[in-house]
């Protein structure tokens, strides 16, 4: 007789692994970029964590309602509809073309939030360089994960994991010899390596694009037949993407926020706080890729009526993240010296101070990382069950609270770093506590996405 959870396990691995894999390659170009510049200088480091994370907050609005599409492929998928997984993308696509001359248009504006947040001229002349150099080439970051949506949706996230791997092999060298003037190339530093990261994000899109257009994908989804508005279906991505789409703007840019007043403590810190986050993301965004997939396979298992098995999927996926979280933990409490040591060796005169900080935020960082992992895991469970309306506003809830109270710290206390880090530690704890007890609550069962 078959074992249940081992049945489960194995279909969460054939989604999960590659979308793993996936994330893990984005991770690997966000390092090695950091890694590239922090032999430029701290501020060069801090200005990328800063004019990287704004243009992200910028676009994650756009990124999580195409993103959504998911959701909606995976169920068609599950009920056997497969001709409107390729129209459901085809939507998608049309709100990623739409939304790039917004983002261009409000793109001005962030020079003086940077201004807002308290930083220093220098400063904010390197962190917009990097912003408006990225937010030009974002159409291909938001088209990549319209495209990602249906392989993640119909479960063939090998395509999603091959075209990242060939963006990550273009993006590194290029960012090697933009930001350091090799091969005859000028030396171009920050603005060489938001080139080198639009130019893996080019290559993976165009890749999905064949692979979405090939002979096997026509014949089944019809995606070359499908490119047509279908208001039908883009109501329903519009219905349940936008409030995905929100929270994810909105929970971004209270992170964004929470993220540019540490850096208004000065350059020590903000390049204490980069160097953190900058591990922080090995352990987070491939468990992004976990969440994709949970994703997924909640959905495809309600498309197809089965939301015993949906439920049963997620505690599965819950503890492969935390295999991965804990070997993280483990990680960051007993390899900190060497993890903060791969940064040093540009700071110069200010070396000391900002390995010291590092170490202490990034032990502390430990303390989350298993709630971080589940938090995304359940997080992921029920967008794919279509409860994305009260995730939304749970998630923006807590964001802007501890955003609000960081910022209160930070201006009005004066707290120190150290301080206001154990907040938001405790913050992503309380996170993660309350998206299990939405999801053992069980009203995602109630919810039809599709009809």
């Amino acid at each position: 007789m078959n074992n249940p959870n081992k049945t489960t396990l194995q279909r969460l691995l054939s989604i999960a692994l590659p979308m793993v894999v996936s994330q893990t390659s984005d991770s690997i170009m966000m390092f090695a970029d950091r890694v590239f510049l922090s032999r430029v200088g701290e501020l060069h480091l801090s200005a990328s964590m800063a004019g990287g994370l704004t243009m992200f907050s910028f676009s994650s609005f756009f990124i999580g309602t195409v993103g959504y599409v998911t959701a909606i492929v995976a169920q068609y998928y599950g009920a056997k509809r497969y001709k409107l997984c390729g129209e459901a993308t085809f939507q998608s696509i049309l709100i990623a073309l739409a939304c790039y001359p917004v983002l261009l248009g409000l793109s001005p504006l962030v020079r003086y939030f940077f201004a807002l947040a308290g930083h220093g001229p220098q400063q904010i002349e390197l962190e917009y360089l990097y912003f408006q150099t990225l937010i030009f080439g974002s159409v291909f970051l938001i088209l990549r994960y319209a495209l990602a949506g249906f392989f993640l949706g119909v479960g063939r996230t090998t395509v999603v994991m091959l075209a990242n791997i060939l963006g990550m092999l273009v993006n590194i060298p290029a960012n090697y010899v933009l930001i350091f003037g090799k091969l005859g190339f000028p030396e171009m530093g920050l603005q060489g390596a938001a080139i080198g990261t639009i130019a893996g994000n080019a290559t993976i899109f165009v890749i999905l694009l064949l692979f979405y257009l090939r002979g096997a994908n026509r014949d089944q989804f019809n995606t070359n037949r499908s490119l047509k508005f279908r208001p039908q279906i883009m109501k329903k991505l519009l219905r349940f993407g936008i409030p995905a789409g929100f929270e994810m703007f909105l929970s971004v840019t209270a992170f964004n926020l929470f993220m540019q007043f540490m850096h208004s403590y000065g350059t020590v810190v903000a390049a204490a706080v980069t160097i953190t986050f900058n591990w922080d993301i090995v352990a987070f965004i491939p468990m992004l890729g976990m969440s994709h997939a949970t994703t997924a396979l909640v959905g495809q298992n309600i498309g197809a009526g089965n939301r015993d098995e949906a439920e049963r999927s997620t505690y599965v996926a819950l503890r492969v993240a935390w295999v991965y979280s804990g070997f993280m933990t483990l990680l960051f409490v007993f390899g900190t010296r060497y993890l903060v040591g791969a940064f040093a060796s540009g700071f110069g005169a200010n070396a000391a101070q900002i390995t010291s900080l590092a170490v202490v935020m990034l032990r502390l960082a430990a303390l989350y990382t298993l709630a971080d992992s589940a938090q995304l895991v359940f997080t992921g469970a029920l967008r794919g069950a279509g409860d994305t309306r009260w995730v939304m506003r749970m998630s923006i809830g807590l964001h802007w609270v501890f955003s609000g109270i960081a910022i209160f710290l930070i201006r009005f206390i004066q707290a120190d770093p150290v301080t206001v880090w154990v907040v938001f530690i405790a913050f992503v704890m309380g996170l993660g506590l309350v998206m299990f007890l939405r999801f053992r609550g069980g009203k995602w069962r109630q919810i039809e996405l599709i009809s």
